[in-house]
């Protein structure tokens, strides 16, 4: 494809040693891996706002960000653009024998428990344990929510989310008891706060929510209903740090009010 091709030239002469740009020769693997990073949530925020224009030029500046390693893997001889898509294809045709082969998939469920089968019969052709391709550097809340599937698949898990909730309610205790104690094991309420968030991931899975989408919508609400109390003050000639904290409580329940109104 012609515009694959041109994209690859550019990155070529970006990354050309005499004639390029200098910051782009000067970069390397992990240079730029907090740029993919941020690239892929960028993808992921025009996603939300259903913004198909904007999505179209994040996809493309994520498509940079892998030509850019790939390039970058050429120049030491390790492998190239072309290598990554062609095993890319490759790994699809073998994990989709339903759409390339002759195998047969009821539906998207189905497919999806076929899926990670194949996958865990690749990690034990590696001999890797379930969790062992796990990338370490994913968003803690994203890290946990694949960790605890894992281990599901595996048979580790609660039967049921009452269940999860009970330990919800044992890590609660653990972490007011870590707080009480502060003074004498200080890091133990980040150890009892981080095993509370992890179950809390663990709900949300039993009830089927994704949790970094639950807590990016719990967190827009917040600021939704934050500004709002911002613009009534506002109109008012005052700011939040001139009315008192029982004011602000009754500011924020009349915004939720009029929201659950609508």
């Amino acid at each position: 494809m012609k515009q694959i091709e041109d994209l690859l030239e550019v990155m070529a002469r970006l990354r050309d040693p005499a004639h390029g740009c200098p910051w782009d020769v000067a970069q390397d693997f992990a240079s730029i891996a907090p740029y993919t990073i941020e690239e892929a949530y960028e993808v992921a925020d025009a996603i939300e706002r259903n913004d198909l224009a904007a999505l179209r030029e994040e996809l493309g500046d994520l498509l940079f960000q892998v030509v850019f390693h790939a390039r970058m893997a050429e120049e030491q001889g390790a492998f190239d653009f072309a290598r990554v898509a062609g095993e890319l294809a490759g790994k699809m045709r073998r994990r989709h024998p339903h759409v390339f082969g002759d195998a047969e998939v009821a539906d998207a469920a189905a497919q999806t428990e076929a899926w990670e089968a194949h996958k865990a019969r690749e990690r034990a052709a590696k001999r890797q344990g379930a969790l062992d391709d796990v990338p370490v550097n994913l968003p803690a809340l994203a890290r946990a929510q694949k960790l605890g599937r894992r281990a599901a698949r595996v048979g580790f898990d609660w039967p049921d989310a009452m269940a999860v909730l009970e330990k919800l309610d044992e890590e609660r205790a653990e972490l007011a008891a870590a707080i009480e104690a502060r003074r004498d094991a200080p890091e133990a309420v980040e150890e009892e706060f981080g095993d509370l968030l992890f179950t809390m991931v663990n709900l949300a899975r039993h009830l089927d929510v994704d949790a970094e989408s639950a807590l990016r919508r719990a967190g827009l609400k917040f600021e939704r209903r934050f500004r709002g109390i911002e613009s009534r003050l506002a109109a008012a000639g005052q700011t939040l740090s001139e009315v008192d904290a029982a004011t602000l409580e009754r500011l924020w329940n009349e915004t939720k009010e009029s929201e659950a109104g609508r």
